[in-house]
Parts: C-alpha cells; sequence; structure tokens
C-alpha cells in the first residue's frame, strides 16, 4: 500500500516524536506573520503599515537565521533551541506591548524586527534530523521524508492562517498572535527534549572553511535564488488574497481562500511524496515553476472572492512540489556538519523575499488594489521559472556522497 512510505517513516525509533512536535511549532510559526498583519491592521486600518512591520519581521528572519543554525551546527539543537524560544516569546509580549500602546510605525517595525529575530527554525532542525536519521542506509527515502516534511508544512498553513483569520475577523487579533507564539515555543520545547535523533554537532578545525565554501557553490546559490522567489510569492499573496477579500466586503473569506490553498497542497504533496517520479528532479522543477507562473498569470482574471479560491487552489497543488525537491538538492550538496546552516541560508533567502513583497505589495495594494499585489506574485512565480531553466544545467539529482565526516549525537 503506497501510504505505507509515510507510516514506514514514522515507525522509524525517535521519527514521530521528534516530527510531531516541530510540526506542532510549525503551526505557530506559519501563523505568526499573517498574525503580525492582522494585528498592526487592526490599529492603523491600513495595509501600508502591516507591510512595513512584517517587512521587519522578515528581514530579521533573513538575518538571524542563519546565525541560529550557525550555532545550531556548532553546539547542537537540544542546547539553541530553549534560550532562542525564551527569546522568542519575550519578543512578542514587546510588540503585543507596542501595539498596545499605540506606538509609532517606527517603533512597531523594531518589535516585529525582535520577533522575527528570535522565531526558532523548526522546518530545518526536523529536516536536519531526517538527514542524520536516514543517511546512508536508507538514503532513498529521503525525498518522502522530505515529502512528509511538505505535508507537515502544508497543514501548518491550513491551519495557522485560517485560525488567524478567524480570530481577527471574530475582532481577536491579539489572541492570534499570542496563539502563534504559545504553539511555537511550546512545540519547539517538546523538540529539544529529543535528544536520541538529534544531528551531529560540527566538528570546527582544518574542514571549517571547506566547510563554509559549500555554502557558496552554484548550487546553492541558485537554491537562494529560487527561495528567494518563493519568499516574495509567498509574502505577496498573503497580503494580496487579504486586500481582495476586504475590496469584496468579506474580509471573513480570507481564511477560507487560505484553507483551499492549503488543503491543495496538502492533497499535492501527499501524492508527490508517495510516486518515483520517471523525470529527473531539475525538471520537476522546471515543470511545477511553469504550473505556478501559469496560476498566478490567471489571478488578474478573478472577479469574486470564488474565483481566486479556485485559482489558488492551483497555485497551491504547485507549492509542495518545490518544497521537497529544494530539500533534496541542499542534502545532495552540502556536508552534513552544515547541512542546518544550508537548510537555514535558504530559509533566509526565502524570508528576504518576504520582507521585499510584504513591504512592496502592502504599497502596490494601497495603490493599484489587489491586483497590484497579485502583480508582485506573478513577477516572483515567472522568475522562479526563468531560474528553473539554469537550474537544468545548475543542479545535479540527489546521490550519496562519501566521506561524510561528523561526531556522534548530541
Amino acid at each position: 500500500m503506497p501510504s505505507a512510505n509515510y507510516r514506514s517513516l514514522l515507525r522509524t525509533p525517535g521519527a514521530a516524536a521528534f516530527f510531531l512536535p516541530a510540526s506542532l511549532g510549525r503551526v505557530g510559526v506559519a501563523m505568526t506573520s499573517l498574525s503580525i498583519v492582522w494585528l498592526v491592521h487592526s490599529r492603523t486600518g491600513t495595509f501600508s503599515a502591516p507591510g512595513l512591520v512584517t517587512g521587519g519581521f522578515a528581514v530579521s528572519e533573513a538575518l538571524g537565521a542563519p546565525q541560529l543554525a550557525r550555532l545550531v551546527d556548532r553546539f547542537g539543537q537540544t542546547r539553541i533551541l530553549p534560550p532562542t524560544l525564551l527569546a522568542h516569546a519575550v519578543a512578542v509580549a514587546v510588540l503585543l506591548s507596542l501595539v498596545a500602546a499605540d506606538a509609532e510605525d517606527a517603533f512597531l517595525v523594531v518589535g516585529g524586527g525582535l520577533v522575527g529575530g528570535s522565531v526558532p527554525q523548526l522546518g530545518a532542525m526536523s529536516a536536519a534530523r531526517w538527514a542524520a536519521l536516514l543517511r546512508p542506509d536508507r538514503a532513498a527515502e529521503l525525498p518522502t521524508a522530505f515529502a512528509l516534511e511538505s505535508i507537515g508544512n502544508a497543514v501548518a498553513f491550513l491551519v495557522g492562517p485560517t485560525l488567524v483569520s478567524a480570530l481577527a475577523a471574530a475582532g481577536h487579533p491579539v489572541a492570534g498572535m499570542v496563539l502563534a507564539a504559545s504553539l511555537a515555543v511550546f512545540g519547539g520545547l517538546f523538540l529539544a527534549t529529543q535528544r536520541a535523533t538529534a544531528p551531529a554537532v560540527a566538528v570546527r578545525g582544518a574542514e571549517h572553511s571547506s566547510d563554509v565554501g559549500q555554502l557558496l557553490c552554484g548550487p546553492v546559490l541558485l537554491l537562494m535564488g529560487l527561495n528567494l522567489a518563493i519568499g516574495i510569492f509567498f509574502g505577496a499573496i498573503q497580503v494580496s488574497v487579504t486586500a481582495f477579500a476586504v475590496e469584496y466586503g468579506s474580509p471573513g473569506a480570507a481564511g477560507p481562500i487560505f484553507a483551499a490553498s492549503s488543503c491543495s497542497g496538502l492533497l499535492a504533496g501527499w501524492f508527490y511524496g508517495l510516486r518515483r517520479w520517471r523525470a529527473t528532479p531539475p525538471v520537476q522543477l522546471l515543470a511545477v515553476t511553469g504550473v505556478l507562473s501559469f496560476g498566478t498569470l490567471l489571478l488578474f482574471t478573478i472577479g469574486s472572492p470564488v474565483g481566486l479560491g479556485l485559482v489558488v487552489v492551483l497555485t497551491g497543488a504547485a507549492i509542495p512540489p518545490l518544497l521537497v525537491l529544494f530539500p533534496v538538492f541542499t542534502e545532495s550538496t552540502v556536508h552534513q556538519t552544515v547541512l542546518t546552516q544550508a537548510f537555514a541560508w535558504l530559509g533566509a533567502a526565502g524570508a528576504a523575499g518576504s520582507a521585499a513583497a510584504a513591504a512592496l505589495s502592502g504599497l502596490a495594494v494601497d495603490s493599484l488594489g489587489s491586483r497590484g499585489g497579485f502583480a508582485v506574485t506573478a513577477t516572483a512565480a515567472v522568475a522562479m521559472t526563468l531560474q528553473s531553466l539554469v537550474g537544468l544545467r545548475v543542479l545535479r539529482a540527489p546521490q550519496v556522497r562519501r566521506g561524510r565526516r561528523g561526531t556522534g549525537r548530541q
């Protein structure tokens, strides 16, 4: 039975014990950006200010995530997670206090930056644990494991934004922010207790400089470009869909629209991970980004929330294969002692894209309406397709690497 692939992975000793807490925490992380949008919008009544604050959040996450990942690779997940989670909880409290005090936008941007800089990188940590758990004896199962990670992300972005939108529509944007932080912190704390599956700690020495060099190779740089573009897509689509729902007098429709996209992504990710595709991963990448570009161009033809929901079903289905292919390429390129950093750098590129998109699409929406935001979304998708053409030559299929170094568990 095909679904046994996922069951066999979760039955691996220690797998469910780290995957489930990480998934719970990712629901909170998935809620955070949209929580900030609704929280600040409830005070200002515009989308420019939420865009700027969310941009500050994303910029800070982009800068902070690789540094946190470097500490994780150096000292281990179980030592770095607890202080990171404490800092995140304090940062959320600071932002809530600033909003309650009706602070100036500049202070709100700083508050958003504090929240972004302390976001726990639970996705990167979970993916690194799969790589450590399955290499080298079960390396063929890594794409399925990363597909499971994609499903976890899809569930997070199904549940998280739906909860945030529902709470905001009911007049409780503060509750959405508090719930997001609570899920991220408690999920991260449970993950930190799972020491047996924590990846090996990086060994510093003569090999360190070559390890750093691996993060600057052509495939990783291309993957960072792709993640930058997908970050722009995510940042713009959140603001644009929310603005479209408000334009049509149905702010509560934003939640179901996000849910439709996430349901589509959930099903697509589940199906994608069950099959062994004949096309090479670079060809798959080109095909999926082409579908995403086509879907974003359809955004300019819609005239109702129902029509928008139908389009985001298509674009949502294109996301999970990308979220599987990116870590597959990364894991096959870099050494395990810098794998968390590599995942974090890709996440940072995505966060940087979200930062640019949040600010740019907010201004575009205020000036041109929701279709101004859709223009930012479509530009990002087309850029991904063009980069995928380059990827046909630059990216290589996954392969088992030799001479993997490292020490024991944490």
